[in-house]
């Protein structure tokens, strides 16, 4: 059970509701403050005062008084103007990321929606009952407007849902899970739902916990080249990495120690050369570049996790209400571009990795393209195009969306983030760089056969090569490849590669 109080939520908590299905609860001290914002947005559309979104339109339309009995019909009209959704349905786990980031951000009692509105999103999220959310139409600033709009219609029976794996309209939906919608929003709840960065952060939270894996595992992979490269490991001498003091450079350089630990494969400085070529040598100053990457982005993400993103934001205390831009995605724009630039460099190495393994003038003595009977057989020729490709796609999708933005509503919001776009982005890129390290692995294991080497591998590198191989074979001829770099993704996207070789070895969560 998560116990959300609008300021602890960590990304492992998020990851156990959001993919785990842990039933959430309200924190009792977050109760009083939503109560308390509640009851001052109730006074303010009573009162004559305009105020942004409870007692007038929005954007360009903010200077349009509404009448105190029509803030409600407001409130619902806003939601169902605004879901204008396109492209495909975003996965259940972001849609339940979503749905726990906007609680998280409503009770912090900034936002004046009442406690029972809350709690039936609260309700929908704990009995897994998921809104239909499209994953594009999001500018990143007046928030998220078009995903969040699409997750809080089911509140009031409209739109659509998943429940139990089937798609449906909400309301027969709630017929059989014995539902009963709200059956009306009062003053700025409409608003207070859609206003925020929860959809890119959602789906960026998620990429974010799967990127810390992947480089656990792209440092994983790039130990078993250097087990079939007969790689020198001297390029990782604590001492190196001490003098020049990049905090991810000395733990990546740690990690491929740790994963090579009692090798004989690998190799000292002068036995077969002087020093390796850059893939190699240099790994621990690009994959740890790439942590503390991530580590930048982790702390992002977490913050806005437990901010509040609401326009106005209301502060029953001073009675006040304040329009301001808290909506505004800059801050997760800027940190998704840079995690999609800094997962394809881990996509980049890897791929030179794999063509040092292929080519016969790099790869000290293996056969050309990993065959046996070369020329007859093409091997792992076309493994290393495939990776090409994909890497080549990531520099393309690389280019930052953030430095974009478009004027909307008639140039009142006249500056957006399009943050939304740069998750869309680092999505696409971290499932290629899955592919590509995938690629890497499994090329790695088949230069590793050709040596009689996996007897000689080390604590980490021979762990997962077994795994490897209870998957995957030795290609002794040609055959069908895809099925095998199919498998080889799939071990890394649903954690069992991870699990098996790590365990519960999360540091990087702390």
């Amino acid at each position: 059970m998560i116990i959300l109080d609008g300021k602890s939520l960590d990304l492992k908590q998020y990851v156990l509701v959001a993919r785990g299905k842990e039933k959430v609860v309200i924190a009792k001290q977050a109760i009083e403050a939503v109560q308390l914002a509640c009851q001052y947005v109730k006074d303010i559309a009573k009162g004559t005062k305009a105020v942004y979104g409870i007692n007038t339109g929005f954007g360009k339309l903010s200077d349009v008084p509404v009448k105190p009995e029509d803030v409600g019909i407001l409130q619902k009209n806003l939601l169902m103007s605004h879901a204008c959704g396109m492209g495909d349905a975003l996965p259940c786990e972001v849609v339940r990321g979503m749905m726990v980031l906007r609680i998280n951000a409503l009770i912090k009692g900034y936002s004046g929606i009442r406690l029972e509105t809350i709690e039936k999103l609260l309700e929908l999220l704990n009995k897994d009952i998921i809104p239909v959310v499209f994953e594009k139409g999001s500018l990143g600033a007046s928030g998220d407007l078009a995903p969040l709009s699409h997750m809080s219609l089911p509140l009031l029976g409209l739109g659509e849902v998943f429940y139990q794996g089937k798609r449906m309209k909400t309301l027969d939906c709630f017929q059989q899970a014995n539902i009963t919608p709200l059956p009306f929003l009062m003053a700025k709840e409409g608003l207070s739902l859609i206003n925020g960065t929860q959809a890119m952060n959602a789906r960026g939270a998620l990429i974010l916990f799967d990127a810390f894996q992947l480089e656990k595992l792209a440092t994983l992979s790039l130990s078993m080249s250097l087990e079939a490269l007969q790689g020198i490991v001297d390029a990782f001498d604590p001492r190196v990495h001490t003098v020049r003091n990049q905090i991810g450079q000395m733990q990546v350089a740690k990690d491929v120690l740790y994963n090579l630990k009692n090798s004989k494969n690998v190799t000292h400085q002068g036995e077969l050369r002087v020093q390796d070529a850059y893939s190699l040598r240099c790994s621990p100053q690009v994959h740890g570049a790439i942590l503390d990457t991530l580590n930048y982005v982790h702390d992002i993400v977490i913050r806005e996790m437990n901010a509040v993103t609401d326009n106005p934001i209301v502060f029953p205390s001073e009675k006040e209400a304040i329009s301001a831009g808290n909506f505004h995605g800059e801050p997760l724009a800027l940190a998704f571009d840079f995690l999609g630039i800094a997962l394809s460099e881990l996509a980049n190495i890897s791929e030179r990795r794999l063509e040092r393994l292929v080519n016969p003038q790099l790869s000290n003595g293996l056969p050309p393209f990993l065959s046996h009977q070369s020329g007859l057989n093409s091997g792992f020729m076309i493994v290393q195009y495939s990776a090409a490709s994909l890497v080549s796609e990531n520099k393309v999708l690389s280019h930052p969306a953030s430095v974009d933005s478009i004027p909307s509503s008639a140039n009142q919001e006249d500056h957006v983030s399009m943050g939304s776009i740069s998750v869309n982005k680092a999505s696409t890129i971290l499932s290629n760089v899955q592919s590509v390290i995938g690629m890497e692995m499994f090329t790695a294991c088949q230069a590793i056969d050709l040596r009689n080497s996996p007897d000689r591998l080390g604590l980490k590198t021979s762990m997962a090569y077994k795994l490897i191989r209870s998957k995957v074979p030795y290609i002794n001829n040609d055959e069908m490849m895809y099925p095998h770099l199919h498998k080889m993704k799939a071990l890394i996207q649903s954690g069992e590669l991870y699990t098996t070789v790590y365990g519960s070895d999360d540091e990087w969560t702390k």
